[in-house]
């Protein structure tokens, strides 16, 4: 049987026969980033002639190895690193066989706004388009390329390109057997975050029907305040004026290297709080939180993990070693009566060690509270509906301590359970058999919510994945 080929608007591509349909490789959807400027908002793709080979993955953005995490291999989660080429700005299409008007679900992969790619098998769409749904998912740009906000830049150029590739969607997947009228975006950490900065872009509701956000954060996004002490710190690094002309003059390589350094930075500002806590020095940066933005015409699936904060740690050492110094410096980064923090949540897990306070304060801190804010607020919307889900299960990795921390849930909604590299006692789900019934409920509950809005439980209730009964 000979490779599948499809007629996009920029020229014909060759993909792969699967087990399940078909895999179309690092489409581009939009031009090189090196020849349109890195701090350009994205440009159309130059058309090709001839079939262009889509049987291999593409580049990756430019990006620094993301490390810190101790006795864990995060590898899955982030991929290969820094895969060189110009053509990154890329999709993968997985389609199910002789597909016509199928839901189409495109995917935002996380990694702090610095670090990540599709490359990663555990985004592999295998299992979507086995259950009848066109998956999509995207490359964008990365770290000072893709967030620092600049004088005379396009502002938030990894979002637009998102966006881009959403436009992208619209003009091609019908082609590809997708229904461009039943679009859920879905994103991951910072790429659900991103899904909130989509929510809040105008007319957006032409390009998606709904979106899902794991364990992201609505109210994540930097202020302009706190974006131009990133961009004074990144032009003293690397020497130049915090300018595009100043920046376009190094390569990327010197980019990259400069994003280690920019680790650790107080964006403390008069009444505002770094919502990543020194984790990432890149956001989205808006003059208003996307969660008062949300378009009022998509529906909304979100929710977070039991143990978010454990991933931050757990495989370094940091849970059992915490003490109440560890808590309360902790807190003075998330509330203005830090004494108050800490009571609270002593209240909340009156047995709880100072490594589960930490934990506790860190995951409400970057994903839990903003995750409900942003439920609240798209509530108050009079038309789309709002389901929230909870993730729970524990995964044994790091000697039985790792929880559900975050990203944990990531396996089991693409349904790559099976991957060795996600499995063993220093790997995401721990050593042991994890739950099959729970990647098929939990990746079921995905596919239904995009074929028809209902992933099996009303809006308004918490569903909660426990990998028990």
């Amino acid at each position: 049987m000979s490779d599948p080929t499809v007629d996009t608007a920029t020229g014909v591509v060759r993909g792969i026969r699967t087990a399940h349909g078909s895999a179309f490789l690092g489409i581009p959807y939009a031009a090189p980033p090196g020849i349109t400027g890195r701090f350009a908002a994205p440009a159309a793709h130059e058309p090709w002639r001839g079939v262009r080979d889509a049987t291999r993955l593409a580049p990756t953005a430019p990006q620094p190895r993301r490390n810190g995490f101790g006795r864990l291999d995060m590898t899955p989660f982030f991929g290969p690193g820094w895969v060189r080429g110009s053509d990154y700005l890329t999709v993968n299409v997985w389609a199910p066989p002789d597909a016509q008007r199928r839901p189409v679900m495109v995917f935002v992969h996380g990694g702090g706004f610095v670090a990540g790619s599709t490359r990663s098998p555990l985004y592999d769409g295998i299992a979507f388009a086995r259950d009848g749904v066109v998956l999509v998912t995207v490359t964008y740009r990365l770290g000072i390329t893709g967030f620092l906000d600049l004088p005379g830049a396009s502002p938030n150029r990894g979002l637009l390109d998102v966006l881009a590739a959403l436009e992208w969607v619209q003009a091609n997947i019908e082609a590809f057997g997708g229904d461009p009228g039943n679009v859920t975006l879905f994103g991951q950490s910072a790429g659900a975050t991103i899904t909130a900065g989509a929510l809040a872009s105008p007319g957006v509701d032409r390009l998606i029907r709904r979106a899902i956000m794991q364990s992201g954060n609505g109210f994540g996004s930097f202020h302009p305040d706190q974006a131009e002490q990133v961009s004074r710190a990144a032009a003293k690094v690397l020497e130049v004026e915090a300018t595009v002309t100043g920046l376009d003059a190094l390569s990327d390589e010197q980019l990259v290297g400069a994003i280690p350094e920019l680790a650790g930075l107080d964006l403390h500002t008069e009444g505002r709080f770094d919502p990543l806590l020194g984790l990432s020095p890149f956001s989205l940066v808006l003059t208003d939180q996307p969660a008062r933005q949300l378009n009022p015409e998509v529906d909304l699936l979100i929710g977070t993990n039991t143990e978010e904060g454990n991933l931050y740690l757990v495989p370094q050492g940091n849970f059992d070693s915490s003490t109440l110094d560890d808590v309360e410096r902790l807190a003075t980064q998330v509330d203005a009566d830090p004494a108050a923090v800490v009571q609270r949540y002593r209240s909340r897990f009156p047995r709880a060690g100072w490594g589960q306070l930490r934990s506790a304060i860190l995951g409400d801190a970057l994903f839990r509270t903003g995750s409900e804010g942003t439920a609240q607020a798209h509530e108050q919307l009079s038309g789309p509906a709002t389901h929230r889900y909870e993730f729970s299960w524990r995964s044994a990795a790091v000697d039985g301590k790792l929880g559900a921390a975050h990203a944990v849930e990531l396996p089991f909604v693409f349904e790559r359970t099976g991957l060795e590299s996600v499995r063993g006692p220093g790997a995401l789900l721990g050593p042991g058999e994890p739950p099959r019934a729970l990647a098929a409920e939990m990746h079921g509950a995905w596919v239904r919510y995009a074929t028809t809005g209902d992933p099996g439980w009303a809006p308004g209730e918490m569903r909660r994945f426990t990998g028990v009964g």
